[in-house]
């Protein structure tokens, strides 16, 4: 597969050198920023996914009339947390 450039990068100083100062043995800016790239990239594809879930659930909700108080869910949530907890410990 060929590879593609991006656009040219355009920075303040001193973010550069913030930039520079967090870098890892071996890593270079170009793969710090590829890698800040494709994190932001998953970041927002998740984002986007979860709205769209919460849209769906919210029309679904208004389609059947049936409503959960916020309490029961959270309640229903730390059991589940709990359970698997508890068997993770085991």
């Amino acid at each position: 597969m060929k590879t593609a450039s991006m656009p040219s990068l355009r920075v303040d100083p001193d973010l550069r050198h913030d930039a520079e100062s967090v870098l890892r043995d071996g890593e270079t800016l170009s793969s710090f920023m590829e890698q800040a790239l494709r994190s932001s990239i998953q970041s927002r594809r998740a984002q986007k996914e979860f709205i769209a879930r919460g849209l769906a659930s919210r029309d679904e909700a208004k389609r059947t009339g049936e409503y959960f108080a916020a309490e029961d869910v959270l309640g229903e949530m730390e059991k589940v947390l709990s359970q698997a907890q508890t068997k993770a410990r085991k």
